[in-house]
């Protein structure tokens, strides 16, 4: 007998934006980073941690919810920033996944990240209890690795370096594929390149997205509005403009 099929979650009634029957994401306040989730039959992952633990576990609460009380079992951390990472510890005890090396990056970069959250204007008990009890990636992607959640097949996709050293993607096939992108694409202003990005691969990791996705699909940006490949291929060549690489 086949196992029953999990109901898609409600999500307008959470307070989420439905971008296929199984995925979704919220645009989180403050610095407007987006979390996802895929809801499996029988796993469900979350894309993004928050940017403090309080913020981590609303997002694990409200997943909670739309789950109909069924648990996170996996986290995708897309990059090394504070406002993606600083709620891991809020999810312990689900399998964390991110670009090969973030973890050595998350390792001894703990002060950085709290001091980065701070200047951004996240309270400093906070950011320093986030930081101390930041959960580490243990599976570490250096190619493409995909995840059976039941029912729902999502591929991980190491595609930076780019914005960070790190850059993980994620996509969800389906109708339409979404691939959340991370802080590679951003629709709410202009691209940021830090001290950790890496411009001259920007733009051939935004080539690597687009031959994930392909023409129709939903391209989830770490900060903004939902864009389609047109946009991406525009970014990337303003990237590859604003950089001075091919």
């Amino acid at each position: 007998m086949n196992a029953p099929v999990t109901p898609a979650p409600d999500w307008r009634a959470a307070g989420w934006e439905r971008l296929a029957p199984r995925v979704g994401r919220r645009r989180l306040p403050v610095w407007d980073c987006t979390a996802g989730l895929v809801a499996g039959d029988g796993a469900a992952l979350m894309i993004e941690a928050g940017s403090s633990l309080r913020e981590g576990a609303e997002l694990r609460g409200e997943a909670r919810q739309l789950l109909g009380g069924r648990r996170v079992t996996h986290l995708a951390l897309t990059h090394p920033h504070f406002d993606h990472v600083l709620g891991a510890a809020a999810f312990a005890g689900v399998e964390v996944f991110g670009a090969a090396g973030v973890d050595a990056v998350l390792d001894r970069g703990r002060d950085e990240l709290r001091a980065d959250a701070v200047a951004h204007g996240l309270d400093g008990r906070a950011a320093a209890v986030a930081a101390d009890l930041l959960v580490r990636p243990r599976h570490l992607v250096s190619g493409e690795r995909t995840l059976d959640l039941g029912g729902v097949q999502v591929l991980l996709a190491n595609v930076g370096p780019g914005h960070t050293g790190h850059d993980l993607a994620v996509l969800v096939p389906g109708e339409p594929d979404v691939v959340f992108c991370g802080d590679l694409v951003e629709e709410s202003g202009e691209p940021q390149a830090g001290p950790d990005a890496v411009p001259g691969r920007w733009p051939a990791a935004l080539d690597r997205l687009l031959a994930l996705g392909g023409e129709d699909a939903l391209y989830v940006p770490g900060h903004g509005a939902v864009v389609d490949a047109a946009f991406v291929r525009a970014q990337r060549q303003e990237l590859a403009r604003r950089f001075g690489t091919a």
